[in-house]
């Protein structure tokens, strides 16, 4: 009994659709998430949770980030950037700390999202209406740039957050006992 054979075109045909089909399809992003024990987005340090963000404010205020929020545990600051002429950037961080139970050391926590934003033109004209004449369209043309934000990510570079937590603990201030700091007796 003889097999019949499908064209070499029709086999070539439905591999490529399959192969654009699957292109097509968008990754699902919580794939990426890892979850792991070592994550760039923290790191721990000598001290109370309140002197570990006082450190990571310190950080953001010497590279020219502006504080928009802060609380003993908690802040949010940002720093602007133009690129180009019709481009802007923007770095925003969140950060949170928290005590590890010891007493000793808490734990900062770090994410920053970078927002890319475009100038949006929208021209507008405008119309006169007037009941004896109808309505007569004059050519008063205007333009309205706007910004408008056209990407925003999450940061993920472990260089990136190593040279802010690196930043972070050159500002921290490890409380120290006053009978045993240098010069007391």
């Amino acid at each position: 009994m003889s097999h019949p054979r499908l064209p070499v075109s029709l086999c070539f045909a439905a591999t490529l659709s399959l192969t654009l089909a699957a292109c097509g399809t968008k990754a699902a992003f919580y794939h990426q998430e890892e979850f792991s024990d070592t994550s760039a987005f923290s790191r721990s340090f000598p001290g109370s949770e309140k002197a570990v963000c006082e450190a990571a404010r310190r950080a953001l205020l010497g590279q020219g980030y502006i504080i928009t929020k802060a609380t003993d545990n908690t802040m949010d600051g940002n720093k602007s950037f133009q690129p180009a002429s019709d481009k802007h950037m923007e770095i925003a961080f969140h950060v949170v700390c928290a005590s590890n139970g010891n007493g000793k050391s808490s734990t900062m926590f770090v994410s920053a999202t970078q927002d890319g934003y475009g100038i949006k033109k929208s021209n507008s004209s405008a119309s006169l209406g007037v009941s004896v004449l109808g309505s007569v369209s004059m050519p008063f043309a205007a333009s309205d740039d706007s910004m408008v934000r056209v990407s925003s990510e999450t940061i993920r570079s472990s260089d990136f957050y190593d040279r802010f937590f690196g930043a972070a603990e050159r500002y921290l201030l490890v409380d120290v006992d006053d009978d045993t700091a240098p010069g007391k007796k």
